[in-house]
């Protein structure tokens, strides 16, 4: 990362880490189109009808990771060997801590959150079932996302890639086998969920227990130090708060959405898949400032790090307005995969034409936000997506969307709110650069 030619390395290292979080959507994806298929339409608009509930609780400890990336990137660049297994093992102790503590929460308040969201009555099981049987995969979840983000700050996105490759496919099978052979529905999909992110976990686990030192896990030296959880803390636990506060507004917007009926909770359900897809393309070259601009940064590599950040804005964008433009073209024919009711069709191709094709503008506000973490600057964009995505989407929401009252007027605070954010983080970009980026040369 902190030599030779950039544009390859980040390309090398994004597209692995993209499908890797494409393949851990593949796995909601899988649920979702078993379930409309296999089940029932209800069951689908359950299970679409959590996402912003269960993505509450994961962006919140993917956030936290950050930190742990970061501070992994830092001591490898300034070849601080001693510190990086005091890295390793306090974020793994602090991924186990995370990841039981939220399955606790999640438990305890899994009626409530479903009750919140206003999910329809014949939906209401169906999600609550899943719901549960989510929180307690969390564990599994946490442990893969921080010992994914401690190989990532290696330079290592293909081994959560294959880890992600084999859940994906033992999820599968079980769903089928869950909802085909044994009819569980979706409390067998749901299980199936939690036995495919135990297997990527368990993956994981044996890697950092064989690798190398001083990248090698002890798990009798699994404990917190106060040092590196603080650095963890301070990069993590705002992207970590930005990234569950973002989900809070989505969940908001759930709940409009289900005030519409199962058809335009089922349609959207479709769509946000696709536009899952076309953001992971945009957070994979996103976390690869993170990392690259937090490796250099720390070696006091100043056009390195301005250079990461023009690659990584390139390809982000250029890369989510490809895949935006594959699925438009494919329309239907692609929404076809996750609903097949007409009227379901009808809501999900609105969403596509007023979200999906706008995603590239999620591009110029990420890969700011994580050229400034790998800097150590992690509040400021935290604010600016609190701004944007929560503060102005519940004034939409609760202001000016009942004056209008269609799906399409709903859809439309996504790509206005993208416009704000983007502004605010690309002028914060500019001063943090000025200012850090010339105190690093």
């Amino acid at each position: 990362m902190l030599h030779g030619p950039l544009a390859g390395k980040l390309i090398a290292f994004a597209i692995p880490l993209a499908l890797s979080s494409a393949l851990q959507q593949l796995l909601s994806s899988v649920d979702a189109s078993v379930a409309g298929h296999f089940v029932s339409s209800q069951s689908l608009a359950g299970i679409g009808a959590t996402v912003p509930i269960t993505s509450m609780f994961v962006n919140l400890f993917v956030g936290i990771s950050v930190g742990a990336n970061v501070a992994m990137a830092v001591c490898i660049a300034r070849r601080q060997h001693d510190r990086i297994s005091d890295v390793l093992h306090t974020s793994i102790a602090l991924s186990l801590v995370v990841g039981v503590l939220l399955m606790a929460l999640g438990l305890a308040i899994s009626e409530w959150l479903v009750d919140a969201v206003g999910i329809p009555v014949d939906a209401r099981g169906d999600a609550l079932v899943y719901l549960r049987l989510y929180f307690v995969s969390l564990p599994f979840l946490t442990f893969y996302n921080f010992g994914s983000a401690l190989m990532r700050a290696r330079g290592d996105s293909r081994r959560p890639l294959y880890a992600l490759a084999v859940g994906v496919v033992v999820n599968l099978v079980l769903d089928l086998f869950f909802t085909l052979v044994v009819p569980w529905e979706t409390a067998g999909i749901a299980f199936g969920t939690v036995v495919s992110f135990a297997a990527s976990a368990a993956i994981v686990l044996r890697w950092l227990t064989t690798d190398d030192e001083p990248y090698r896990l002890h798990v009798r030296e699994i404990r917190m130090a106060r040092s590196s959880l603080g650095y963890i803390l301070r990069i993590g636990l705002p992207a970590g708060l930005q990234g569950a506060v973002f989900s809070l507004s989505n969940t908001i917007m759930q709940a409009a959405i289900d005030g519409f009926g199962s058809a335009a909770i089922a349609g959207s359900t479709a769509t946000m898949n696709l536009e899952y897809y076309t953001y992971f393309f945009v957070n994979a070259f996103a976390q690869a400032a993170v990392t690259f601009v937090g490796q250099n940064y720390a070696a006091r590599q100043r056009d390195r790090c301005i250079k990461t950040i023009r690659w990584c804005q390139l390809f982000g964008a250029s890369s989510a307005l490809a895949v935006s433009l594959i699925f438009f073209a494919m329309g239907t024919g692609v929404l076809g995969i996750f609903a097949t009711d007409p009227e379901a069709l009808q809501y999900g191709m609105t969403r596509l034409i007023i979200v999906e094709l706008f995603e590239i503008l999620t591009s110029f506000y990420e890969v700011p936000a994580g050229a400034m973490r790998g800097m150590g600057v992690s509040i400021l964009p935290a604010i600016i997506t609190v701004l944007g995505s929560v503060v102005l989407r519940i004034f939409f929401v609760f202001v000016i969307f009942p004056g209008f009252g269609t799906y399409a007027a709903l859809m439309m605070i996504y790509p206005v709110s993208w416009l704000l954010m983007d502004a605010g983080m690309l002028a914060s970009y500019a001063v943090i650069r000025k200012r850090n980026l010339s105190a690093a040369a």
